[in-house]
């Protein structure tokens, strides 16, 4: 019950998350771009935006490719395909001039394109009725999913045709084994294919499908002026690199950086992801690079270089699943506003009246995470602690006090015994206030900060917050998330009451990057905010659903930043990772 509760999310409810089917890749190409420089020809960027409650969004963008008006991008987009919704994609070719420039002018706009990821929107465009920024005249939008390969027109403003520019998304479902590989590439003693100075070398990989088509799977940098460059190590997902077979053929092609775009050839070589590993530890492999006309041409001809693949490591990308068996305990801290704004415990209209026929909302909302989570722990022990009261025996303000009032051991037998020390505290303290929530995320902060000294996949921390207002300490809150980003720890906020929680939504980084006051960004977004409110009429399974849909994703987003595998690895099989919530 726990496994389905936490990463599968496909209840229905208009609040809960829909549950990604799985992730796809997105490889973006052009012929016959628009010409806009005088000089020069167009220096292209694609960019590539997704419809959110009607607007639509940047989600990410290509890189720029000089002078080129039949550019493969090397950059592959990747979106998360949900199977119940229709998810619009939206494709807008820039002529570049400079990365802070891309798609602010019209003049620029080379062409624009609309998709969905993977259904018929159910509401077709009729002909000639705008679309964003420029008309679709076709009827049925398209099915970059089902069609694997989808070739278009690009349209400017109004629907007229971008003169004869078509864009290509290629897609490909990520299934199976979704590790990565890193490379690092060298050369050695390259043709020299400029007059004045040496060849400005870059490699480029692709991987030969089964249909003979070839995919761009990673273009280095250029390395200037030099024959035997050094380029940077880079990671490419398996699936990408040899859709995780080992023995599907690559091609390996250098070239001679033309800024123009007219890049000379150097040479090729092919080989496969069985060979390359034998680059791994000391080991080194290495290819004559090939030019074919030189090798008909010239008797004694050799190599035009050689290619070298000096290191080669390949991490694997863990579930959620595969941390949790392998020992991993979620420790579960819950975390109650006793201010004054609650109301009076003692009044029926107070948040904290304590009905004998009818749970309040807070008791609502712990109840509702808190049995979810305790499946996750071994000893079943829930620290819970209170903020805003004035509590015996000096009747001080404490903004994190034990609400079994043991100082020495914050710990409640289950949820049941952090209900019970709920109820048994309220007559004892004074409501009051401020709304600091700083100091019991710095504290939860400091046991995760030991947590993480172990080096292992141990232990990780949910602190669950319940608050009727907006937080008081908004930049100390704002700091002490930065720092938690770092540690294994997520937080979910839940609002209880009718109070408007608009400015709590900058916490949950969904709509942006929360940063410190100072401007550091989070490592990680840990923040979940969700107003009670919305769930009132909802079964409590919808509630815990929604708070805790990140939280897989957010484990493994942290053990994966510091490289800790799980403890117990379990063996691998081909289809682990399909059913496992990621």
């Amino acid at each position: 019950r726990a496994t389905a509760n936490m990463g599968d999310v496909t209840e229905p409810s208009p609040q809960a998350p829909l549950a990604v089917v799985s992730k796809v890749e997105l490889r973006v190409s052009c012929k016959h771009l628009l010409d806009r420089d005088t000089l020069n020809k167009s220096d292209p960027c694609v960019l590539l935006l997704m419809q959110s409650q009607g607007q639509w969004m940047e989600v990410d963008r290509s890189e720029v490719i000089k002078s080129n008006l039949n550019p493969v991008f090397a950059k592959i987009f990747t979106v998360d395909y949900y199977f119940e919704e229709v998810q619009k994609l939206r494709f807008e070719v820039y002529d570049s001039h400079g990365h802070a420039s891309v798609g602010t002018h019209d003049d620029d706009f080379l062409g624009g394109m609309e998709c969905t990821v993977g259904q018929v929107s159910p509401r077709t465009p009729v002909l000639g009725t705008p679309v964003g920024n420029f008309l679709t005249p076709t009827p049925r939008l398209l099915q970059i999913v089902a069609q694997k390969r989808v070739t278009k027109p690009l349209f400017l403003k109004y629907g007229k045709f971008a003169g004869k520019s078509t864009i290509t998304v290629i897609s490909e479902e990520i299934s199976g084994n979704n590790g990565y590989v890193e490379l690092a590439f060298r050369a050695k003693k390259l043709d020299d294919k400029d007059l004045f100075s040496k060849s400005d070398p870059f490699l480029e990989i692709y991987r030969i499908d089964d249909d003979r088509s070839e995919q761009l799977v990673y273009r280095t940098e250029v390395v200037k002026n030099n024959l035997s460059p050094i380029w940077e190590p880079f990671k490419v997902s398996l699936n990408s690199l040899c859709s995780c077979e080992e023995k599907r053929k690559l091609r390996c092609v250098v070239w001679d950086y033309d800024s123009r775009g007219k890049h000379d050839f150097i040479g090729e070589f092919f080989t496969t992801f069985e060979e390359m590993q034998k680059a791994m530890g000391e080991n080194k492999v290495q290819w004559d690079c090939m030019n074919p006309k030189y090798k008909i041409k010239k008797r004694n001809y050799k190599n035009s270089g050689v290619v070298v693949l000096l290191d080669l490591k390949i991490h694997r990308v863990y579930s959620f699943l595969d941390y949790i068996m392998g020992g991993c305990q979620i420790h579960f801290t819950v975390a109650i506003d006793f201010t004054a704004s609650n109301g009076d415990p003692r009044n029926s209209c107070s948040l904290h009246y304590i009905n004998p026929y009818q749970p309040n909302e807070y008791l609502k909302a712990l109840v509702a995470v808190g049995e979810i989570c305790q499946d996750y722990d071994s000893d079943k022990k829930f620290s819970a602690l209170g903020f805003g009261a004035r509590i015996p025996p000096k009747y001080e303000v404490s903004h994190d006090f034990a609400i079994n009032f043991n100082p020495d051991n914050d710990e409640c037998e289950g949820i049941q015994g952090v209900v019970e020390s709920y109820q048994s505290c309220l007559p004892k303290i004074q409501l009051y206030g401020p709304t600091n929530v700083a100091p019991i995320i710095s504290k939860v902060a400091r046991v995760a900060a030991d947590e993480e000294r172990t080096k292992e996949a141990s232990q990780y921390f949910i602190l669950l917050i319940l608050t009727d207002g907006v937080v008081t300490d908004m930049a100390d809150t704002r700091e002490a998330i930065v720092r938690a980003s770092y540690l294994p720890m997520s937080i979910i906020i839940v609002g209880v009451g009718n109070a408007d929680f608009t400015d709590m939504q900058i916490l949950d980084g969904d709509d942006g990057i929360l940063r410190s006051p100072k401007g550091e960004p989070v490592l990680r977004d840990i923040v979940q905010f969700v107003p009670f409110r919305e769930f009132k009429n909802a079964s409590p399974t919808a509630l815990a659903k929604c708070v805790l849909a990140e939280v897989p994703k957010q484990v493994v987003e942290y053990y994966s930043y510091k490289a800790f595998p799980p403890r117990c690895p379990q063996p691998e099989t081909p289809d682990s990772n399909l059913s496992s919530p990621q």
